[in-house]
């Protein structure tokens, strides 16, 4: 799941980056008011398209292919983002696995509704929210919880369970110092960025 989402997501980027100029070059409209290049929203549904609708038949085509790509990102990422109050249900309230993914299944697709429904204020709010805010957040959460709060032993028993040699390996001796004072630093970088653009 990682990997394809990866793999999608750096083709959406090589697609992204110079349709926004070949956009600009056709005139549309690639910033907004304030002077900042279109992007999330935005740029998703108005630039993209419009751009697209310039090409023609191969428009049509690479429109076709961005969402596509854009659906499988979707999906692939909505399986990581569920994947952890099902483990959760399953391993804290011994729900069974099937019923876990109806139930997070279900409250996902009734938060998604919601948010489809009002999607002309609703949407490009919990975009900002989300991309903004909550994960560079959740990211420096993360790396404090495991580098500084997490007994080591407990994470090479985890990570030998897929490379037994790991506890002797260069990245065991690099990953320690980058998850513990490198990694924090450049996260909270991306996250006081957020406010300071308020």
């Amino acid at each position: 799941v990682t990997m394809a989402d990866l793999f999608v997501a750096f083709l959406a980027g090589l697609l992204i980056i110079p349709a926004m100029y070949v956009a600009a070059h056709k005139g549309t409209q690639i910033y907004d008011d304030a002077g900042n290049l279109f992007s999330g929203a935005d740029l998703i549904f108005q630039v993209l398209p419009q751009l697209f609708d310039s090409l023609g038949t191969w428009g049509l085509l690479l429109l076709v292919v961005f969402f596509i790509l854009m659906s499988l990102a979707a999906l692939t990422s909505s399986i990581s983002m569920m994947e952890v109050p099902v483990s959760y249900l399953v391993d804290n309230r011994n729900v069974p696995r099937k019923t876990a993914a109806w139930v997070v299944g279900i409250v996902f697709w009734l938060i998604s509704i919601i948010i489809t429904v009002n999607a002309e204020w609703l949407f490009g709010l919990i975009v900002t929210a989300t991309n903004e805010y909550s994960q560079p957040l959740l990211g420096l959460v993360i790396c404090i919880f495991v580098g500084w709060v997490v007994n080591r032993n407990i994470i090479l028993e985890e990570l030998a369970q897929g490379n037994p040699n790991i506890a002797d390996s260069l990245f065991m001796k690099v990953w320690p110092f980058f998850i513990k004072f490198v990694t924090p630093i450049l996260v909270l970088l991306v996250f006081l960025n957020a406010f300071i653009r308020l």
